[in-house]
């Protein structure tokens, strides 16, 4: 139709192509206008742009006329291209013959099984053709205490020369437990702190030995179905406030100066909970001995504490960790090996930190006689106590009554110290002046928690800088926000004794720091050795290898938090051993979070199946695309002699 073309507006708003393929739209869909006219535009637009565009600007009625080649050309050309899409349309083309296969062979019947579940919130993934996760039957009830490294039998087989008998003693792998241990008949969830400072049910440490042993030095009493801790202690029978309240007459414990102590030969470990009070947090030891369960009370009443001895090895502790060391008739015989053991505690002891002696021989005029020693033998064992603290450059600063106290100097500039076999090489005293701290001076606590410490400002960790330690914080704090966005009780006395398995920095356990709550930070043998930096910020912790039993009592702890502990020990040690270690030292409802690579968490998942352990993923804090994941798992309240099938409760 010679009137559609003026019809046709070209506008600045459309572009060439665009123009063309109106053209052919036409083409196709305008069947009752007149082909040739037609074909003659889109001919025009290829060819003639150019012209197009101008006949649009000016009067679109007046074109050049059409040559008959150019029209025959263009019908030629027009049935070329139809009779060429007739024939890819019947099927004939090789394109569409297998389009037309490949249609034939699909099944386009609806599956009954389609799984439209979010596969990065449970990302496991396992064939049905795998078999059931393996399911770990209870212990014997005769284990509900075992401690697999300090069990008395195996310890009766060791020499008892330098308490060797009393030391770490780990079964070989084919005597491992491969079992739950189960709690008590009668099991309660403690009491909460502070309460739990003064009183512990029997059921759960049904041992009342120590009533009757210690029952004029107040140490606990047995009162219906609970045991009371007045707060006494062999050389305090009156309470530890009043003990503690003389030691602060000396040693400044109220302005944060002292943070960190040491408690060798703890009994039930009321020096350290009365040190709570005083914001001190204190590592109290003792050994598994015939004094029944004593670091188990320690940790029951939510006090920290481990099984341990001052023997023939090194303490589980950095040089350099302790503002405070004491012995409270302790009976560690330190004068013995050439002063083998106060070594062990200067080595230990901050540099200014303060060393209390209270029981023998302090006082000896009093007691010698009911001590049933002779005053000579006395005498000449206080003088030598007094003469390997002279020669550790220890100033002996105050004695009255039953108590000695004596502080280690800020550096070694004018001493010369005897190494013992008992510790390796020292470190060396990085001073230029006789006033300067060696390793450094700290602040005060809480600012000590994060200012930089000594250790990471002298560059003594290695791929530690200022800059990554302050990360590391940051990271902590915004991870511990996630973890109590998720349960709103983390922080609070719900759980009061925590275990961090690889505690790097110290960021967890600085993030989650309360009054409510203490946090061993454990730095496996393996790992980077930060011990060191976690003391330095006020916290305390211990050395260990999680491919063996952990030195403490069984129902301990009521929350482990782990990072990356499985990827750590992946083919160092079966992940069966260190679960099951655990369960040991879970208590019954007890919170477990674990971080770690996706594939890794799976196969920890699928163990803990098999441990009436009720276990989840969930996302990283950063979202689903991140491939570390975290586990929650809640361990199931069961006891000797139950089917397992019973749950938590909030208690």
């Amino acid at each position: 139709d010679p009137g559609y073309v003026p019809k046709l507006q070209l506008t600045k708003s459309l572009s060439l192509v665009t123009e063309y393929y109106a053209a052919l739209d036409f083409l196709t869909d305008s069947h009752s206008y007149n082909l040739g006219n037609a074909l003659v535009y889109a001919l025009d637009i290829m060819v003639y742009p150019k012209n197009i565009i101008m006949g649009a600007k000016h009067n679109q009625s007046s074109h050049r006329p059409r040559s008959p080649v150019s029209i025959f050309v263009v019908l030629g050309l027009c049935c070329l291209f139809y009779l060429l899409g007739a024939w890819r349309k019947s099927g004939f083309g090789k394109e569409d013959s297998i389009a037309m296969r490949i249609t034939q062979q699909t099944d386009c019947s609806i599956p009954t099984n389609l799984d439209f579940e979010p596969h990065h919130k449970s990302v496991e993934i396992i064939s049905t053709s795998e078999p059931k996760a393996k399911v770990f039957e209870p212990c014997d009830a005769k284990y509900t205490d075992y401690t697999p490294c300090q069990e008395q039998d195996r310890a009766m087989t060791f020499p008892r020369e330098n308490m060797i008998y009393r030391e770490r003693h780990c079964p070989p792998e084919e005597e491992k437990l491969c079992c739950l241990v189960p709690a008590p008949e009668g099991y309660t969830a403690p009491f909460p702190w502070p309460k739990s400072r003064d009183y512990v049910y029997y059921a759960n440490v049904p041992y009342k030995s120590l009533t009757v042993e210690k029952a004029v030095q107040n140490w606990v009493q047995f009162q219906g179905n609970v045991f009371k801790f007045p707060g006494g202690g062999t050389m305090f029978p009156q309470g530890a406030d009043a003990y503690i309240d003389e030691l602060a007459s000396v040693i400044p414990i109220a302005d944060g100066s002292v943070r960190t102590a040491l408690d060798t030969g703890c009994g039930v470990a009321s020096w350290g909970a009365y040190m709570l009070k005083r914001n001190v947090l204190t590592m109290s030891f003792a050994p598994r001995d015939n004094h029944e369960a004593q670091v188990q009370f320690a940790l029951e009443r939510g006090v920290p504490a481990v099984i341990g001895v001052l023997g023939s090895i090194r303490l589980p502790y950095p040089s350099r960790a302790f503002d405070i060391a004491q012995c409270s008739r302790c009976l560690i015989p330190w004068t013995a090996n050439d002063g083998m053991y106060l070594m062990e505690v200067d080595r230990v002891l901050r540099p200014g930190g303060y060393w209390v002696l209270s029981g023998p021989p302090i006082n000896w005029k009093t007691y010698y006689k009911t001590w049933k020693r002779s005053k000579e033998d006395l005498r000449a064992e206080q003088q030598k106590i007094e003469d390997l603290a002279e020669s550790l450059c220890w100033e002996k600063k105050y004695e009255k009554g039953d108590i000695a106290i004596f502080r280690k100097k800020l550096n070694d500039e004018s001493c010369q110290r005897n190494s013992a076999t008992i510790c390796e090489a020292k470190e060396a005293d990085d001073v230029k002046n006789a006033k300067e701290i060696a390793g450094g001076k700290l602040r005060k606590f809480p600012d000590r928690l994060f200012s930089i410490p000594p250790r990471i400002a002298k560059s003594l960790v290695p791929d530690v800088t200022v800059e990554s330690y302050e990360e590391d914080n940051q990271l902590w704090k915004k991870r511990v926000r996630y973890y109590k966005r998720s349960n709103s009780l983390l922080g609070t006395s719900r759980y009061r004794n925590v275990m961090d398995m690889n505690a790097g920095l110290g960021g967890f356990a600085a993030a989650l720091e309360s009054p409510k709550l203490w946090v061993m930070n454990v730095v496996p043998n393996i790992a980077k050795n930060t011990l060191g930096v976690i003391y330095e910020r006020g916290l305390i912790g211990i050395y260990h290898d999680w491919c063996e039993g952990f030195s403490t009592y069984p129902r301990t702890y009521d929350l482990i938090h782990g990072s990356g502990v499985f990827s750590l020990y992946d083919k160092k040690c079966n992940l069966e051993d260190i679960l099951l270690e655990m369960d040991r030292i879970l208590r019954p409802g007890g919170l477990v979070i674990l971080r770690d690579e996706v594939d890794v968490l799976n196969k920890v998942k699928k163990i803990v199946g098999g441990m009436r352990w009720e276990a989840k993923l969930m996302d990283h804090e950063d979202g689903p695309l991140v491939p570390e994941k975290i586990l929650v798992a809640v361990k199931q309240y069961w006891v000797v002699g139950s089917t397992g099938n019973n749950t938590t409760d909030d208690r």
